[in-house]
């Protein structure tokens, strides 16, 4: 340890000696950048692997059947780690670093740099319905506060590092760096100043590079825009506007409720039998539910549906029936915030910024089926409805419609 101590002030007397404050800042951006978007691939990979070893020959003979049991086990391994390793309880993401940097000037604990890399991976890949992309966030958030505490940056400059922590998680999970910066501007109100462009920028192409090193051209959306946009369309997107602040709304709502529920159960003990065997009847009876739901995205955007929806149980034979799909869509649209909260309430880890792309996604698919199959002679793009749900849904859940924009602009 003093030789640690040794070694920063040797370190601190060079710097003040060679670099300006804004180079030093910039320097720190590029590092943050780097391991935020380390900590996201890490993220991903961890779950990417619980995912595959829980799909060897014995347990795809009986998936079904275990999508009950899975996630029950996922939120025990969580509770455990939580309980008897971490000793403390893991707070939701974004609106723990929004309280850092209001109330405490963006100190984040050292246990937040591994606790979600460590929890959500298990959570999601037991099948837990919710994202990645809010752990990878409070992972690459807590790394910049730590790493600006250490070299002893002010409150400001602290926050605009954890801003190029969350840009960096961002760019990183969907290689999208513009609508990262745009992201970690909207969502945390940082300065838009060119003081502050430059860091964010350096950030979010450093951790685009780190995830490009790592995961090579893998990409979470594979979709190029086929049908061009219509003038005559207009109409019905507007109509889908509508549709996308109501279930916005409706997603809001169900998470508050439920949450409370569970709440006023006090027991956790409770709140994990009881969360555990709902998710787990949720997940037996909707598959599609499981997990992230990057599958039923990437599915409705080529048209899919049979591949999004996949083998869901006594319905299997009417698939064919486009308003039976209709209706499983529906039920996705309408369980996949239940499936969330519920998550969440029985002590999973995990985000909501992509249930609300996979929620948005299948609203928008089934509007565009409905449309095209009530016989009235409209034919609107299927895929270019999903891609406006999800944005719909983006804007109106997390109140970021910039972000939204661009996210979906950008991985198109």
């Amino acid at each position: 340890m003093p030789k640690i101590k040794k070694l920063r002030k040797k370190f601190f007397k060079w710097r003040y000696k060679h670099l300006s404050n804004q180079q030093f800042i910039y320097l720190l951006s590029i590092l943050v950048g780097f391991l935020s978007g380390l900590g996201t691939v890490a993220i991903k990979n961890l779950t990417h692997f619980i995912q595959s070893a829980l799909k060897v020959d014995f347990i795809r003979e009986y998936h079904l059947t275990f999508y009950f049991v899975f996630p029950i086990i996922g939120l025990v391994i969580v509770y455990i780690i939580q309980k008897y390793l971490l000793k403390k309880k893991i707070s939701h993401a974004i609106p723990s670093t929004l309280f850092a940097l209001s109330k405490r000037k963006g100190l984040i604990e050292r246990y937040k740099m591994y606790a979600s890399l460590i929890t959500a991976p298990i959570t999601v890949g037991f099948g837990g319905s919710v994202g990645l992309q809010g752990p990878a966030v409070s992972t690459g958030a807590a790394i910049a506060s730590n790493i600006a505490q250490f070299f002893h940056t002010n409150a400001k400059n602290r926050t605009l590092l954890i801003g190029c922590a969350t840009a960096g998680a961002m760019a990183s999970m969907f290689k999208a760096p513009i609508a990262a910066i745009v992201f970690a501007l909207e969502i945390f109100s940082l300065d838009l100043a060119f003081v502050s462009l430059i860091p964010l920028l350096l950030a979010s192409v450093s951790a685009v590079i780190t995830s490009y090193l790592f995961l090579g051209e893998e990409i979470l959306f594979r979709f190029e825009l086929v049908d061009k946009f219509q003038i005559n369309d207009i109409g019905f997107y507007i109509v889908l506007g509508i549709g996308s602040a109501i279930a916005s709304v409706y997603f809001s709502k169900m998470y508050f409720w439920i949450t409370g529920y569970f709440d006023r159960m006090g027991n956790e003990i409770k709140r994990l039998i009881f969360g555990g065997l709902a998710i787990g009847l949720l997940l037996f009876f909707i598959p599609p539910l499981y997990g992230e739901g990057f599958d039923l995205i990437n599915s409705l955007l080529h048209a899919n549906h049979e591949k999004a929806i996949g083998k869901i149980p006594f319905v299997n034979e009417a698939i064919d029936n486009i308003w039976i799909v209709i209706l499983l869509l529906i039920g996705i649209t309408i369980f996949k915030a239940v499936a969330m909260t519920i998550t969440f309430s029985a002590g999973g880890v995990g985000g909501i910024f992509i249930p609300t792309l996979v929620m948005g996604s299948a609203l928008g698919n089934v509007y565009a089926k409905v449309v095209n199959n009530l016989g009235l002679d409209f034919h609107i793009s299927e895929s270019n409805f999903t891609l406006i749900g999800m944005t719909g849904l983006m804007a109106g859940v997390l109140h970021a419609p910039l972000t939204a924009i661009f996210l979906i602009a950008e991985i198109t």
